[in-house]
């Protein structure tokens, strides 16, 4: 997104991608294998999302809204997912009353601690551990706050056709704007020499600019060597939290759900679980035969060991459990599997941020032009509510360019 403003804006702009394609954390997988533009990493687009959309409108693609029925089987049997937040009233009054920020799990404790209290806090920590694959014990209140209470102005969906022709979108703007995009150009380290920045990739190869832009994962960052003042900005990064996320997708003749004993399934959008793999969801209303399986914060830290052939029998193992049914049976009937674990991946290391109590100030230290020029861009320096999206990845790359351009913040 850098790029592409940068590039239109006239300048002679080179794009250093570690990886063989674009996208990142966006990872989009072949159509033959999954029926439909499945998606590897980030699939949905949340609530306003406003530079995503324009984005999705300049490049004539479409959102493809998120309906159907959830499902629960945390209260018992399988049934719609209705319940609200146990207590909601005064946890909402509590929340709101916070004044000093501390984490969510230190909030729950010292306002909801009794025992009557612990499907409280045992909701929200699910929530937060699942949704934001967030540590319960540094997850900012504030920030929490702020993202529930946010203006929800949007529908909820997908990029119809998925995320990666936006992304292909985004790279065919760039070259067509003169930009160079030279991909397996994985950067070992910056430097400065002769009043430019100086790039130096792990194959040897060497590009000199007057300005820098790193837009990496925040565990990647301790990894490079930069010059001193880039440096002692990039060890604020330790003060932003970076969860992670074991996503399963599984392939299926048919959708074998939509008529599970005599309960008609048949618009089942998400299901929710105390399972190891808690989280499934459908592709619906797509009649596309897939679940895919969610599972991240801390506890996806813990599989870190497994394999994908193991992280798929576990997200079957679970299915079995769900249902429940025969595991032999459901893995009999598997046609295309993926288990990407994105704490295993060597140029992501995780998922996606959370804000912690000290985000605020490291995101301003980030964000400060310092003596090199060398800026901090991604998803992670994001001020607003929608902090781990790709909104805000493409909100902070244009706010970067803007930045850059002398016409921003």
């Amino acid at each position: 997104m850098t790029a592409r403003e940068l590039a239109r804006a006239g300048k002679k702009v080179t794009v250093l991608e570690a990886r063989d394609r674009g996208g990142g954390r966006i990872c989009p997988l072949p159509v033959a294998e999954f029926g439909y533009p499945a998606e590897g990493g980030a699939e949905f687009v949340h609530g306003a999302a406003p530079v995503t959309r324009g984005l999705l409108r300049e490049a004539g693609l479409s959102l493809a809204r998120r309906v159907g029925t959830r499902w629960s089987t945390r209260n018992g049997g399988l049934m719609p997912d209705q319940s609200p937040v146990p207590r909601a009233d005064r946890f909402y009054r509590a929340l709101l009353a916070v004044e000093g920020d501390l984490s969510i799990a230190d909030f729950l404790n010292s306002r909801f601690g009794g025992p009557q209290y612990e499907p409280l806090r045992r909701s929200i920590t699910r929530t937060v551990e699942g949704y934001d694959a967030a540590d319960p014990h540094r997850l900012s209140t504030l920030a929490l706050r702020d993202e529930w209470m946010a203006r929800d102005e949007g529908e909820h969906g997908r990029v119809a056709e998925g995320y990666g022709a936006l992304i292909a979108w985004l790279m065919a703007q760039c070259r067509g704007h003169g930009a160079a995009i030279h991909l397996g150009a994985a950067v070992a380290a910056l430097d400065e020499s002769s009043g430019a920045v100086v790039a130096r990739c792990r194959d040897g190869a060497v590009f000199a600019a007057d300005a820098a832009i790193l837009a990496v994962p925040l565990p990647l960052l301790s990894e490079l060597a930069l010059p001193p003042a880039a440096r002692a900005q990039a060890a604020a990064a330790g003060d932003i939290g970076f969860g992670n996320v074991v996503k399963i997708l599984l392939r299926f003749p048919t959708a074998w759900w939509a008529d599970h004993r005599e309960r008609d399934l048949a618009d089942l959008s998400f299901l929710v679980s105390d399972a190891t793999v808690p989280t499934w969801w459908t592709q619906y209303p797509a009649p596309h035969a897939v679940l895919t399986g969610w599972f991240a914060g801390p506890k996806a830290d813990k599989v870190h060991s497994l394999g994908e052939t193991d992280l798929v029998a576990m997200g079957l193992a679970a299915l079995a459990e769900i249902f429940p049914l025969c595991r032999d049976r459901i893995s009999a009937d598997v046609i295309a599997s993926r288990a990407i674990n994105w704490g295993n991946d060597p140029f992501a290391r995780g998922a996606y941020s959370y804000a912690t109590p000290e985000t605020r100030a490291a995101q301003a230290l980030l964000k400060r032009p310092g003596d090199a020029a060398i800026f901090f861009a991604g998803e992670a320096l994001y001020a607003g509510p929608d902090m781990g999206t790709v909104e805000a990845a493409l909100a902070s790359g244009l706010e970067t360019a803007q930045r850059i351009l002398g016409a921003g913040p």
